[in-house]
């Protein structure tokens, strides 16, 4: 027996083209004299649909695709196992559908909603029955919906009912070390049942979210069979052996990517998918010589190629010839376009805009917003004249404690930085520097000089200035903020990290004081277990102070 994992990157709501995507996948998969295709979670409408399910007119449109591909079977080829949203007696499922002999032949319904984080399935859609085995050309199969895999009753009840090999259909994004406690709770159930697994899992960006991929093949005994490449769509087939028991043969085995480029990859496709399937020329950068913006030009770089990035500098009296010196180095390296546009007239038109209101007043931050301000004004004429998007540069660490300005560097179509905290920016921009693969558009070697790596992050809005005169250390603030976001540690549990009692607190309340700008943020790329947006929902009013606790 011969199954197909076809690992593709559908477009949430263009159902045409994701119909093309299938059936050439199928195409490909008949070649070899595969005997079933097997795709990703609701790859007829892509995923998530989230309130376009709610639509009768997409509803329509995603059953009459799978009914044409149900017809394409008829010529005696692969069978096709494809997901997208059904109803039955009244009821929406988020369906897997087997297709065979030109007809639906089986409907298996997802029994288990995940309804945390980013998924709100029980909200769309209606939970179907724990699933049993499913007859499928003399053999029966076991098929599951991503979550029914998580925990051990659905295996249970298709390994009981007669199943010979279970099939997991998934949309499972990227976080970071997911891939490896997909694959540990994949053999987990395998040897619970005694029954070789296939995972097929979405490859991809969704708006905030990214797909890896990675789909892969183990045995009953939990041993890797097969594992197709990260952030790449990929069409495998697989030949398993049924002489008593139905075995995956060993294929090829892509390796695991290290940490770094598997974030550095998911920011990539996440930025590209995002510029791409929402149709957007090109994006547009403010440069500044610092390490975000460096960084954040080279992920645009990689993902769309150079020509499609533009980087503008804005300097102003207190932008330092090291900015401007790296700005432009990392502009060649890149090989972008930088133009140099100086603010300087503008915050000279508010200083006398506002001389009146502003009397007898010191400067402050006030004066600094304005700067910040101006420079968004710039980025977003540019990109209403010329259609490019402007991509921020912040980072979480910054976003986390309101260290940003609205309606000034905080303005953008998008994020890619938006769950990167900053010592892992460090971190990519050094790895980097010395790695390079074929996914990657933008050039081999160095993308940015060594001085924007190791010299003090600085805002530059006044004299010497550097963002420790606010912030604690960034090594000390990203470890105190992975401890409120990430797991949600109480104030005593983070001080024995060694942090004193009055940083936590303070740190802990720029946090809440924050939640309004992030609430105005750009989407961005999620890479973390509790990304900010649909991850992470505090109250914006918010009267709990936790210094106590």
């Amino acid at each position: 027996m011969k199954i197909t994992i076809a690992q593709l990157d559908p477009k949430v709501g263009d159902i045409d083209a994701n119909l093309a995507l299938i059936r050439k996948a199928r195409n490909i998969a008949a070649s070899s004299g595969t005997d079933l295709v097997v795709y990703s979670e609701l790859v007829v409408s892509g995923y998530p649909p989230e309130d376009l399910v709610q639509k009768t007119s997409f509803y329509n449109a995603c059953k009459k695709a799978v009914m044409d591909l149900a017809a394409d079977t008829k010529d005696g080829g692969p069978a096709m196992l494809v997901s997208a949203p059904w109803a039955d007696n009244g009821k929406l499922y988020n369906g897997a559908l087997l297709l065979d002999g030109g007809k639906l032949s089986a409907v298996i319904a997802k029994c288990k909603l995940p309804n945390y984080g980013v998924f709100d399935e029980v909200r769309l859609f209606d939970a179907g029955s724990c699933p049993v085995a499913t007859q499928f050309r003399g053999h029966k199969i076991g098929i599951m919906t991503c979550e029914d895999m998580w925990d051990g009753e659905a295996t249970k009840s298709l390994k009981q009912s007669g199943a010979e090999l279970l099939i997991v259909l998934n949309a499972s994004p990227f976080e970071m070390d997911k891939p490896n406690y997909r694959k540990k709770l994949a053999a987990q159930r395998a040897k619970e049942s005694g029954l070789a697994l296939i995972y097929v899992n979405q490859v991809g960006g969704q708006d905030e979210l990214v797909f890896d991929g990675a789909s892969f093949a183990i045995s009953s005994n939990g041993k890797l069979k097969s594992r197709l490449p990260a952030f790449v769509s990929s069409v495998e087939t697989i030949s398993f052996s049924t002489d008593g028991k139905i075995e995956p043969i060993e294929t090829t085995i892509n390796i695991d990517m290290n940490k770094d480029e598997a974030i550095y990859s998911a920011l990539v496709m996440g930025l590209r998918d995002y510029v791409n399937k929402n149709f957007f020329p090109g994006v547009l950068i403010g440069l500044s010589g610092g390490v975000d913006s460096a960084l954040s030009a080279a992920i645009a770089v990689d993902a769309l190629g150079a020509e499609r990035v533009h980087c503008v500098m804005m300097p102003s009296p207190y932008t330092s010839d090291e900015s401007l010196e790296d700005a432009a180095e990392t502009a060649r390296l890149l090989g972008v376009r930088l133009d140099t546009i100086s603010i300087k007239p503008a915050m000279d038109a508010f200083d006398e805009m506002t001389a009146q209101q502003f009397t007898q007043h010191p400067k402050d931050t006030t004066e600094e917003n304005i700067q910040a301000r101006a420079r968004g004004v710039v980025l977003m004429a540019i990109s209403n004249k010329f259609g490019y998007m402007v991509l921020s540069t912040g980072n979480k660490s910054e976003m986390s404690v309101g260290y940003a300005t609205l309606y000034g560097d905080m303005c953008g179509g998008y994020s890619v930085l938006k769950d990167v905290y900053k010592t892992r920016v460090w971190e990519l921009c050094r790895w980097r520097n010395s790695n390079h693969t074929d996914f990657f558009e933008g050039p081999n070697g160095l993308v940015m000089p060594e001085r924007v790596i190791t010299k003090a992050p600085s805002a530059e809005l006044k004299p010497n200035q550097t963002d420790q005169d606010s912030l604690p250390p960034y090594e000390e603030l990203d470890d105190i903020l992975h401890s409120l976001i990430e797991l949600e540690l109480p104030s005593s549990e983070i001080i024995k990290h060694g942090h004193s009692a009055e940083t936590v607190a303070r740190v802990w309340k720029m946090l809440d004081n924050a939640e309004y700008k992030r609430r105005q943020a750009p989407p961005g790329v999620k890479i973390s277990s509790r990304a900010f947006g649909r991850d992470r929902r505090y109250p914006i009013t918010n009267g709990f102070r936790t210094d106590k606790f």
